[in-house]
Protein backbone atom coordinates (compact mmCIF):
# COMPACT_ATOMS: atom_id res chain seq x y z
CA UNK A 1 0.00 0.00 0.00
CA UNK A 2 1.42 3.03 -0.90
CA UNK A 3 2.15 5.91 1.57
CA UNK A 4 -0.39 8.10 3.16
CA UNK A 5 -1.28 11.40 0.72
CA UNK A 6 0.88 10.83 -2.08
CA UNK A 7 -1.08 11.59 -4.70
CA UNK A 8 -2.31 14.84 -3.09
CA UNK A 9 -2.25 18.19 -5.34
CA UNK A 10 -2.26 20.60 -2.31
CA UNK A 11 0.58 22.95 -1.94
CA UNK A 12 2.71 23.10 1.72
CA UNK A 13 2.00 26.57 1.90
CA UNK A 14 -1.89 25.72 1.69
CA UNK A 15 -1.33 22.99 4.55
CA UNK A 16 1.10 24.82 6.50
CA UNK A 17 -1.64 27.52 6.65
CA UNK A 18 -4.32 24.67 7.63
CA UNK A 19 -1.94 23.62 10.26
CA UNK A 20 -1.39 27.27 11.70
CA UNK A 21 -5.19 27.44 11.67
CA UNK A 22 -6.20 24.31 13.87
CA UNK A 23 -3.12 25.24 16.24
CA UNK A 24 -4.18 28.84 16.47
CA UNK A 25 -7.31 27.04 17.31
CA UNK A 26 -5.96 25.18 20.21
CA UNK A 27 -4.89 28.60 22.03
CA UNK A 28 -1.24 28.39 20.89
CA UNK A 29 0.30 31.75 21.73
CA UNK A 30 3.28 31.55 18.82
CA UNK A 31 3.48 29.74 15.41
CA UNK A 32 7.00 29.86 13.47
CA UNK A 33 8.10 27.86 10.51
CA UNK A 34 11.47 25.76 10.94
CA UNK A 35 13.80 26.36 7.74
CA UNK A 36 16.43 24.22 6.57
CA UNK A 37 19.95 25.38 5.02
CA UNK A 38 18.40 25.34 1.53
CA UNK A 39 15.47 27.79 3.04
CA UNK A 40 12.81 24.95 2.07
CA UNK A 41 10.43 24.29 5.10
CA UNK A 42 11.42 21.49 7.41
CA UNK A 43 9.03 21.71 10.80
CA UNK A 44 6.69 24.03 12.59
CA UNK A 45 7.49 25.33 16.31
CA UNK A 46 5.11 26.61 18.74
CA UNK A 47 4.32 27.83 22.21
CA UNK A 48 1.62 26.32 24.05
CA UNK A 49 -0.15 26.59 27.41
CA UNK A 50 0.42 22.88 29.26
CA UNK A 51 -0.88 21.89 32.78
CA UNK A 52 2.66 22.78 33.84
CA UNK A 53 3.09 26.65 31.96
CA UNK A 54 3.85 27.72 28.58
CA UNK A 55 5.94 25.13 26.74
CA UNK A 56 8.02 25.09 23.05
CA UNK A 57 7.20 22.15 20.80
CA UNK A 58 9.26 21.77 17.72
CA UNK A 59 7.39 18.90 14.94
CA UNK A 60 9.73 18.12 11.81
CA UNK A 61 8.48 17.37 8.81
CA UNK A 62 11.40 15.46 6.93
CA UNK A 63 10.61 15.49 3.58
CA UNK A 64 13.80 13.40 2.45
CA UNK A 65 12.20 10.38 4.29
CA UNK A 66 8.87 10.86 2.29
CA UNK A 67 10.79 11.04 -0.74
CA UNK A 68 12.99 7.70 -0.39
CA UNK A 69 9.81 5.88 0.67
CA UNK A 70 7.90 6.87 -2.20
CA UNK A 71 10.99 5.95 -4.44
CA UNK A 72 11.03 2.25 -3.21
CA UNK A 73 7.33 2.05 -3.53
CA UNK A 74 6.33 0.61 -7.10
CA UNK A 75 3.13 1.85 -6.53
CA UNK A 76 3.77 5.37 -6.67
CA UNK A 77 4.13 6.69 -10.19
CA UNK A 78 7.56 7.54 -11.21
CA UNK A 79 6.42 11.36 -12.22
CA UNK A 80 5.16 11.68 -8.53
CA UNK A 81 8.76 10.50 -7.22
CA UNK A 82 10.02 14.21 -7.01
CA UNK A 83 10.89 16.29 -3.87
CA UNK A 84 8.29 18.65 -4.55
CA UNK A 85 5.55 16.03 -4.39
CA UNK A 86 7.30 14.64 -1.18
CA UNK A 87 7.39 17.76 0.67
CA UNK A 88 3.42 18.20 -0.37
CA UNK A 89 2.96 14.68 1.04
CA UNK A 90 5.01 15.54 4.01
CA UNK A 91 3.33 18.19 5.04
CA UNK A 92 -0.12 16.44 4.27
CA UNK A 93 1.14 13.54 6.69
CA UNK A 94 2.13 15.86 9.55
CA UNK A 95 -1.74 17.88 9.21
CA UNK A 96 -3.48 14.58 9.51
CA UNK A 97 -1.30 13.50 12.27
CA UNK A 98 -1.55 16.65 14.32
CA UNK A 99 -5.60 16.31 13.73
CA UNK A 100 -5.40 12.95 15.00
CA UNK A 101 -3.57 13.94 18.23
CA UNK A 102 -6.05 16.84 18.33
CA UNK A 103 -8.75 14.23 18.78
CA UNK A 104 -7.68 12.29 21.24
CA UNK A 105 -7.18 15.45 23.35
CA UNK A 106 -10.49 16.59 22.75
CA UNK A 107 -12.22 13.09 23.09
CA UNK A 108 -10.04 13.28 26.83
CA UNK A 109 -8.22 10.11 25.44
CA UNK A 110 -4.84 11.90 26.16
CA UNK A 111 -3.39 15.17 27.49
CA UNK A 112 -1.44 17.84 25.11
CA UNK A 113 1.84 17.27 26.56
CA UNK A 114 0.94 13.33 26.52
CA UNK A 115 0.39 13.28 22.87
CA UNK A 116 3.11 15.71 21.87
CA UNK A 117 6.03 14.96 24.63
CA UNK A 118 8.40 13.92 22.13
CA UNK A 119 8.64 17.33 20.37
CA UNK A 120 8.57 19.26 23.61
CA UNK A 121 11.45 21.18 23.92
CA UNK A 122 13.55 20.77 26.86
CA UNK A 123 16.06 23.45 28.49
CA UNK A 124 18.68 21.82 26.94
CA UNK A 125 17.00 23.43 23.42
CA UNK A 126 16.60 19.68 22.24
CA UNK A 127 13.29 18.02 21.92
CA UNK A 128 12.31 15.27 24.25
CA UNK A 129 12.61 12.69 21.65
CA UNK A 130 16.35 13.87 20.80
CA UNK A 131 17.00 13.78 24.72
CA UNK A 132 15.76 10.07 25.18
CA UNK A 133 17.87 9.37 22.36
CA UNK A 134 21.03 10.43 23.33
CA UNK A 135 20.60 8.72 27.08
CA UNK A 136 19.36 5.64 24.97
CA UNK A 137 23.08 5.49 23.24
CA UNK A 138 24.85 6.52 26.10
CA UNK A 139 23.24 3.17 28.15
CA UNK A 140 23.59 1.27 25.05
CA UNK A 141 27.54 1.78 25.10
Amino acid sequence: MPILNYTTTIDVEKTMGEINRALARRGVTRISTIYDDQGVAAGIAFTMKTDYGFREFELPVRTAGVLSAMKADPAVKPAQKTAAQAARVAWRIAKDWLEAQSALIDAQLATLDEVMLPYMVGPSGETMYAVFRSQQKEITQ
